[in-house]
């Protein structure tokens, strides 16, 4: 470090304790304070410090109060080293303790400031205006409200009670605590009513949910500064109630405009805003607040970027959202975590796995808010592989702070990727379930099948003083359902009514009126559908269909089919199982009716797509998919898969379509097919093959593939649109309903 010359050159500095100090004028033009001014690391300021001292300027208030306002307060400071520095001086004077308490408010022990406060008064020092105001904001930041009841005390013993910096402390302390009540009494109490003081009560109502309460005093301030704009948007937003907060906005951009308490909007303002336009798929006002940042130069800012990329991915535009990302200089974990969670929020569930990849290799720690976006990604993909890893992150990293939806996310990641096993072993290792673990297993049950096991849990369920809730049933009664469990499931959808007075919604008469359905019990299920209170959506009729279909009721087909043509006029596979509902009663003019009118409306069925993991890898087949790599290989395994399924076939079986307008030639090539035959080429002999469809398997390929799997002596798991089905030895755990 280059020397530094005397305070006086012809004369050292040689004060004694206790002496006078040197003229202001000279201590603040001191090099070594322009030293400490520009100093940005500890190691540095220790030097600087022994040149304090080197000149004697540790004698002084004012350097040794500069000394402690960079240790207690500077980023780059360090707060013990300021308590060592207080200790060492024999009489410190208020603007040092102020310092010190200011300092304690920054840290992580705002309890301190207490006992520093309590050292100032015993010296005889009284506090001022600066005082209080930190040692408030510790009181905040404490658990219990009592210590800010006794520096509400001191504030007034010492008459400061009407100083507007301690006003304004006292109201956000109390807010900020949800004393709601005290907050408002020091407010009315107050000699005067300025925007700050408006803009603290505001904040503390808006903050605890009483927007109605807040926005009358925003109404009745007299002045209104950006920060009481940004608290009551940001208290609207923080309640769900988005479009207030999207009025609001547009009403501060208004008033700007109009010269009428023109309030420019800052940062802040405008993160809250993107959170607004997310949530309410607002990309209109997004793109406002884009054309905002780039005219006053934040296009570096990460808040702003984080939040634009956000809005982006939850309106429904992840590639723009990715465009973004892609051009952001600098990311930080909460980057990686929006775009992440923006394509999962759109079902870019392979592009979530990507993008996590891409953080992996970038060296950045992920955190529970990442996990929580990639677990269930892996989910829908039924993406093992990477799930097993993220399960062995999480017992690593996560054991100390366990989170508890990390575990239920776990769960279900298992359940839905076929290892229901591996799901049990979870939940039953785990100590103080959630309901929300509760739910995730019995939900996990009754998709594999296991009705008995769901039901089962959910009595213990019970037993362990559990109170179930509407989540609860619709996965204990989509069990009964996917088992033909008709009577247990009425009777549990009286009990949710009577026992536990849960409104069904939906979801729940959904499950029945497909189990009744399934059941052949169509009549019942129609008069279930027409009780409803709610409006019955495409899925309820789309039950009826389906068991008409199964059934062969055309009359009830049909009126369900007309239900449906106004509900999902655009659904082209209503049209197809009406379609095989008039095959398979032999009206076949009335088939060629049904295809003509989606032909002329040009209308097509949802493409059957099949992901099948390998390696910890997803691939993805469509129908007759040629865009493999591995194409050639994987039509040459098919080949020789239908060649020994044609010899195994003495029942004619797999030889029949279910689908009236699907010829042998397409449904030999089903995605499920390919991605099997993917699975037989890519993995070694008795490896299980796990594989997830986005439709419902059809009866070609579910009596396929209970071939291939005696055949080629593999356990296949497969999930469809709504449950799964396990293979083995030739047979499904289904016992062929579904």
């Amino acid at each position: 470090m280059a020397s530094v010359a005397p305070l006086l050159p012809s004369d050292p500095l040689h004060f004694l304790p206790g002496s006078f100090d040197p003229p202001y004028k000279l201590i603040h033009a001191h090099p070594s304070l322009a030293l400490l001014s520009k100093c940005k690391s500890l190691d540095t300021f220790r030097q600087i410090h022994c040149q304090f001292i080197k000149f004697g300027l540790h004698n002084t208030q004012f350097a040794l109060s500069k000394l402690v306002e960079f240790c207690a307060v500077s980023p780059h400071g360090d707060l013990p080293y300021a308590v060592s520095i207080l200790n060492s001086i024999h009489n410190p004077n208020h603007v040092i303790y102020n310092m010190m308490i200011r300092g304690y408010s920054l840290s992580s022990s705002p309890s301190l400031a207490l006992n520093c406060y309590a050292n100032m008064l015993v010296l005889g020092l009284q506090p001022n205006s600066y005082t209080f105001p930190f040692l408030l904001k510790c009181c905040t930041r404490l658990p219990a409200l009592d210590a800010g009841k006794q520096v509400h005390g001191q504030v007034l013993k010492f008459g400061l009670v009407d100083d507007v910096y301690a006003h304004t402390s006292l109201i956000n302390m109390y807010a900020q605590h949800g004393a709601l009540n005290d907050a408002r009494m020091v407010f009315d109490k107050g000699g005067y009513r300025d925007a700050v003081s408006f803009t603290a009560l505001i904040t503390g109502y808006a903050s605890r949910g009483c927007v109605d309460e807040a926005r009358e005093l925003f109404d009745a301030i007299p002045i209104r500064d950006v920060v009481s704009w940004n608290a009551m948007m940001s208290g609207y937003a923080q309640t769900g109630r988005f479009d207030e907060a999207l009025s609001l906005f547009h009403e501060m951009m208004k008033q700007g405009k109009q010269g009428k308490q023109s309030v420019s909007p800052n940062v802040s303002t405008m993160v809250t805003i993107l959170s607004a336009c997310a949530h309410r798929g607002d990309m209109e006002t997004g793109g406002v607040v884009r054309s905002w940042i780039e005219e006053h130069g934040h296009g570096s800012n990460l808040k702003l970027l984080n939040a634009m990329v956000d809005m982006y991915a939850k309106c429904g535009d992840p590639d723009t959202a990715r465009g973004l990302f892609d051009s952001m200089r600098e990311k930080d974990l909460v980057s990686w975590n929006v775009m992440i969670g923006g394509y999962a929020h759109t079902s870019k569930y392979k592009e979530a796995l990507q993008v996590f990849r891409l953080l992996l290799l970038d060296n950045v720690e992920p955190n529970d808010v990442t996990l929580l976006n990639v677990i269930p990604a892996c989910a829908h993909l039924g993406a093992l592989d990477l799930g097993k890893w993220l399960h062995t992150y999480v017992k690593k990293c996560c054991v100390e702070f366990p989170n508890e939806a990390l575990w239920t996310s776990l769960i279900d990641m298992y359940a839905k990727c076929g290892d229901i096993e591996a799901a049990k072993q979870i939940f039953y290792g785990m100590q103080g379930r959630s309901l929300a673990c509760w739910n995730a297993m019995i939900s996990g049950l009754g998709m594999h099948g296991d009705a008995a096991g769901a039901i089962g849990l959910f009595t213990e369920m019970a037993g362990e003083g559990v109170e179930p809730d509407d989540i609860t049933f619709v996965g204990v009664l989509s069990a009964c359902c996917h088992a033909g469990l008709v009577d247990r499931g009425r009777e549990l959808f009286a009990s949710m009514i009577r026992d536990h007075g849960i409104a069904p919604r939906v979801q729940h008469y959904g499950c029945v009126v497909d189990l009744l359905a399934r059941a052949g019990l169509l009549e019942e299920a129609v008069a279930m559908v027409e009780s409803m209170e709610e409006e019955p959506d495409g899925a309820i009729w789309g039950s009826v269909l389906g068991g008409c279909r199964l059934h062969g009721n055309v009359e009830l087909g049909e009126y369900a089919a007309r239900a449906l043509a106004e509900l999902e006029p655009g659904n082209p596979g209503n049209y197809v199982a009406l379609a095989n509902i008039y095959a398979g009663a032999g009206r076949w003019d009335e088939v060629a009716r049904v295809r003509t009118f989606l032909n002329d409306a040009g209308l097509r069925k949802v493409p059957g797509s099949t992901s099948i993991e390998v390696g910890g890898v997803v691939h993805e087949f469509l129908v007759s998919d040629r865009a493999h790599p591995r194409s050639e290989e994987v039509h040459r395994m098919l080949h020789e898969v239908e060649g020994l399924l044609r010899a195994a076939d003495t029942s004619g079986e797999t030889s029949s379509s279910s689908d009236a307008s699907a010829d042998r030639e397409e449904v030999c090539e089903h995605s499920e097919r390919l991605a099997i035959a993917f699975g037989l080429i890519s993995t070694k002999p008795g490896t299980t093959l796990r594989i997830v469809k986005n439709l419902r398997v059809c009866g070609d390929c579910h009596a396929a593939t209970k071939k291939i799997s005696k055949i080629f002596k593999r356990e296949i798991v497969a999930r469809d649109r709504s449950r799964f089905h396990h293979f083995k030895d030739g047979e499904c755990s289904c016992m062929d309903y579904w």
